[in-house]
C-alpha cells in the first residue's frame, strides 16, 4: 500500500540539472553551496541521461542545465540537451558566456537546445569585471551577440545588487542593442555565497524604489518588442514569494554528485537529510521522501501560516530563508511582515555606511 504522500504527489513541471559547480568567475552573490568541495564529484553522462529519461516519465516538461558553469561539461552538455529533445523536454541553458565559442553554440542549437539564459553582472567592463572576479565582460557581451543571431530564444540576465542595481536602464540598453527580446532583472536572494556577502550586497530601499521605476519605464517603452522580468528581493516585500510555488510541488534540483533537492539552496538546511539518484530513483524520491514531503502542502504549517488567507499563495514563504535566519526550516519565513521573526529581515535591511569587501565564490572548503 502506497503511502498517503507518494499517493498525492504533485506532478512535477521542471528539473534543473546542475551538471558541474566548477567555474572560471568568483561572483559574490552566487547561491551555490559553500562547502562546494564535497560536491568535486560529479554524475557521469550516463547517470544523467537515465536521470532526464526518469524526469520526462514523471510528467517534467523543462529541462534546465547550470552549475557552476555548465559548459565546461560541453560535450556531456550536447548528449543531455540531444536526449531532453528526444523526450520533448523545453530545454534551457543557464550560462555566463565565457565558453560560447561559435562551434558549441552551433552543436548546442543542432542537439535541439531551446533557450540560453546568459548572465551579465554590469553593464560596463570596470564594475563587472570586478563583480566577476576575472576580465570577461567583452567575451560575454560578444557571446551575447552571436547567440542572439542563432535560432534559439535568448534571455539577459542579471543578478541585482548594491553594486549594480543603479545599472538597470545600461543593462536594457544592452539588450536593445543585441536583439535580446527578454530580460531578467532579479534582485540577489541570501543564499549561500550572497548570505555570506549580505552586507556588501544588501541594497538600499532608495535603490531598490528607483530601480523599480526604471524597469516600469522601460517596460512601457519597449512592450511588444522587450519582455523585462524584474524580481524585487523579499526583504523589501510584505509577503515572501511562494517559494518554487511550494515546497516539493513543482520543480526538482539534482546537484553535480546527485543529490536531489525540492530547491536550489535547499542543502543550507542542514538538519534535513537528501536523497541520490546514485541510491534511489528519481521518481521514489519525488514521491516519497522525507526532504520531499516534509512540506509540502499545508498540513506542517505554523501559526500565523495555518489560518492565514495566504497559505496557499505563498505557502509559508521559503524554507532555506526561515532555516537560515531564525534556525528552523518549519517556521514562518521571517520575510513576512506577518511572522513573529520579522525583526530579523527589517535589521538585516539597514544598509550601514561604508562598502564592505565581498567574499569571492571559490571552489574550496570555506571553513
Amino acid at each position: 500500500m502506497r503511502l498517503e504522500a507518494e499517493m498525492d504527489a504533485p506532478r512535477p513541471l521542471s528539473i534543473l540539472a546542475e551538471l558541474t559547480y566548477r567555474c572560471n568567475l568568483q561572483c559574490p552573490y552566487c547561491y551555490n553551496p559553500l562547502d562546494l568541495q564535497s560536491y568535486r564529484s560529479e554524475l557521469p553522462v550516463d547517470v544523467w541521461t537515465r536521470v532526464i529519461d526518469e524526469a520526462a516519465a514523471l510528467g517534467v516538461l523543462q529541462a534546465h542545465f547550470s552549475g557552476g558553469e555548465p559548459t565546461l561539461r560541453a560535450d556531456d552538455l550536447v548528449n543531455l540537451i540531444e536526449s531532453a529533445r528526444k523526450r520533448d523536454l523545453y530545454s534551457n541553458l543557464i550560462t555566463q558566456g565565457t565558453f560560447l565559442s561559435d562551434e558549441l553554440i552551433a552543436r548546442l542549437e543542432a542537439a535541439g537546445l531551446d533557450h540560453v539564459q546568459l548572465s551579465l553582472q554590469a553593464s560596463h567592463a570596470g564594475l563587472a569585471d570586478s563583480i566577476a572576479g576575472a576580465r570577461v565582460h567583452e567575451k560575454k557581451i560578444d557571446a551575447l551577440r552571436r547567440v542572439a543571431k542563432s535560432g534559439m530564444a535568448v534571455t539577459l540576465n542579471c543578478v541585482l545588487h548594491r553594486a549594480n542595481i543603479d545599472d538597470v536602464e545600461a543593462i536594457i540598453a544592452i539588450a536593445e542593442e543585441t536583439g535580446v527580446r527578454r530580460v531578467e532583472l532579479a534582485n540577489v536572494q541570501f543564499y549561500g555565497w550572497a548570505l555570506v556577502n549580505r552586507g556588501a550586497l544588501m541594497p538600499a530601499r532608495e535603490q531598490v524604489e528607483r530601480a523599480a521605476a526604471a524597469v516600469a519605464s522601460a517596460r512601457t517603452r519597449l512592450a511588444g518588442r522587450i519582455e523585462i522580468d524584474h524580481v524585487l528581493a523579499d526583504y523589501y516585500e510584505r509577503f515572501p514569494k511562494p517559494c518554487m510555488d511550494g515546497w516539493g510541488r513543482k520543480f526538482m534540483t539534482v546537484a553535480p554528485d546527485g543529490r536531489v533537492f525540492p530547491c536550489p539552496a535547499a542543502p543550507a538546511i542542514k538538519t534535513m537529510q537528501f536523497e541520490n539518484v546514485l541510491d534511489r530513483s528519481l521518481a521514489d524520491i519525488w514521491r516519497s521522501s522525507s526532504s520531499f514531503n516534509a512540506y509540502r502542502g499545508t498540513e506542517w504549517m505554523p501559526q500565523p501560516c495555518k489560518s492565514c488567507d495566504r497559505r496557499e499563495v505563498d505557502w509559508g514563504g521559503c524554507r532555506c530563508q526561515a532555516f537560515l535566519l531564525a534556525g528552523d526550516a518549519a517556521l514562518t519565513d521571517p520575510a513576512c511582515s506577518l511572522s513573529p521573526m520579522h525583526a530579523l529581515v527589517e535589521r538585516a535591511v539597514a544598509v550601514e555606511n561604508g562598502e564592505p569587501e565581498w567574499v569571492p565564490r571559490k571552489m574550496k572548503s570555506a571553513g
